[in-house]
This record gives C-alpha cells, sequence and structure tokens, in this order.
C-alpha cells in the first residue's frame, strides 16, 4: 500500500511539475533501470532526456504551425536526380543557414512544379530546427491582406509583422499581378528587410518580367531586384514538372517543350 501510495505521489508531482513526458515513460524507464542496474544518476538522467527530447519535439511542431507551411517537405525528400540543372552542393550549402545568419536572399526561379516551393520548404523547416523564427506565405495572399490605404493601421501593423521572421519566405512570384497599392507594400516590406532579414522568394518569371508583377512600375521592380539581388543566391531549375512525372514516365502526356528562363531574359 505505501509503495502505491508513493507512486500515485510521484505522479502528481510530475504532473504539478508539467514533466508530462517523463510521467508516460517512468515505469518502463524505471523496470529497464531495474534490469541494468542504473544508478539513481543514470535513471534520472534517462528520464530528463525523454523530457527534453519530447519538449523539442513539442516546440519544433509550434514553431512548423507558425511558419504557414502549405504542407511539410524536407530536402533530403527532394529528388535531385530528376532535375539535374540543381547544383545539390549550392542546396546542401544554402542548408547551412548562413545566409539566414547573414541576412540574405535565396532567389528561385524556374516554371511551375520544378520543386521551387519544395526546396523553399525544406530550407525553411531547416531555419525552423535550427530555432530561427519562419513564415511562408504566397504573394497572392500577401496582396489579399494588404489594406487599400496606407493610412489604415492595419497597414504599418503588417508590415511589422512581416518584416520581424528571422525567415520570410515568399512564394509564387509571378502568377497574379499586383495594384500599385501592393507594389509599394512589397517595396517596403523588402526596403525593411534589406540586410536585416533573411528571404527566400520563388517565381515562374525571369527577372526581366517582374515589372508586369509589380504595377508594370520598371523604376519600383527596378528597385526591389536592386535589393533582393545584392546579397543573394539565384538558383534557376530548368527542368521537368514533378507533379507530371508518373504521367511523362507512363507516356501519356509528352513534356512541354517550354524551358525555364535564366534570370533576367524573357521566357
Amino acid at each position: 500500500m505505501t509503495t502505491g501510495l508513493t507512486y500515485l505521489e510521484v505522479q502528481k508531482h510530475l504532473e504539478q511539475l508539467k514533466l508530462t513526458q517523463v510521467q508516460v515513460v517512468l515505469d518502463r524507464l524505471a523496470e529497464e533501470a531495474s534490469r541494468r542496474q542504473w544508478s539513481y544518476i543514470e535513471f534520472l538522467g534517462k528520464l530528463l532526456e525523454e523530457e527534453m527530447a519530447a519538449r523539442q519535439e513539442r516546440r519544433l511542431a509550434v514553431k512548423q504551425r507558425l511558419a504557414h507551411f502549405p504542407w511539410v517537405k524536407t530536402l533530403d525528400q527532394f529528388d535531385f536526380s530528376f532535375q539535374p540543372s540543381i547544383d545539390e552542393k549550392k542546396v546542401r550549402e544554402l542548408a547551412t543557414l548562413r545566409f539566414v545568419e547573414q541576412a540574405e536572399v535565396v532567389l528561385l526561379t524556374g516554371p511551375p512544379g520544378v520543386g521551387k516551393t519544395h526546396l523553399a520548404i525544406g530550407l525553411g523547416l531547416e531555419a525552423v530546427r535550427a530555432g530561427y523564427s519562419v513564415y511562408f506565405i504566397t504573394l497572392s495572399e500577401l496582396a489579399d491582406q494588404v489594406p487599400p490605404d496606407r493610412t489604415d493601421p492595419r497597414w504599418a501593423e503588417r508590415l511589422r509583422v512581416l518584416s520581424h521572421p528571422r525567415l520570410l519566405i515568399i512564394d509564387e512570384v509571378g502568377y497574379v499581378p499586383l495594384s500599385p497599392i501592393v507594389s509599394y507594400f512589397v517595396f517596403s516590406l523588402v526596403c525593411r528587410r534589406y540586410e536585416k532579414g533573411a528571404m527566400i522568394w520563388t517565381s515562374n518569371k525571369g527577372f526581366a518580367d517582374w515589372a508586369g508583377v509589380f504595377a508594370g512600375d520598371e523604376v519600383l521592380t527596378a528597385a526591389i531586384l536592386d535589393r533582393l539581388l545584392h546579397h543573394s543566391t539565384v538558383i534557376n531549375i530548368r527542368g521537368r514538372s514533378y507533379r507530371l512525372q508518373d504521367k511523362l514516365r507512363a507516356g501519356t502526356i509528352s513534356a512541354p517543350t517550354a524551358a525555364a528562363t535564366q534570370p533576367g531574359e524573357r521566357e
């Protein structure tokens, strides 16, 4: 009876201390400690290891949710053999996250389906695991969140929020043309983050065509690109769509003839 009461008291203390993982593994590790004749310190160390590992997993899960990734895709899941135009060594170098620490920019360009978003999310996940704050958003989603009036308090607040993460990922530049007010918001955001916060941009257009995205304003576009390209790594992907690879292999469709544009060239 005494042993039972002691056990219940231990569980109660663990609950009050919020050592939830220790509660889960206590019985298993106690049996293992008895079988292997662990010392008290070894037993305590194993319990704390389990608790720390569980807390780290929970922190990563929260950071991933806050990053708003549309899905989870790691770099290890990327098929570099399918896209031989990509320098895998360069991507692995980016995965060291030196570009995040130095507040630099990564620009991933190429036609739809070649893996730009996968690489962006993969690098974003590496940053999350390293403890950096990350936020993912498509350019069209960003456009929907910009108030139409610059005097609206929500304008400054949204600018502040997007300026905060150590790594900001802006996906799908080129699919939706922006209004002048949204274009100016993006310019303001780039200015805020320039040399202060790392960014990853993905685009299906060559840089020469970005003016068509930013309300046809060539001066504003040049100012945006000037800041993005100053401290940047550009990866242009020439290849086939991952989404269509099964159909291509089966021969149900033919491969598109259009190739991705080099940065600065027209499609």
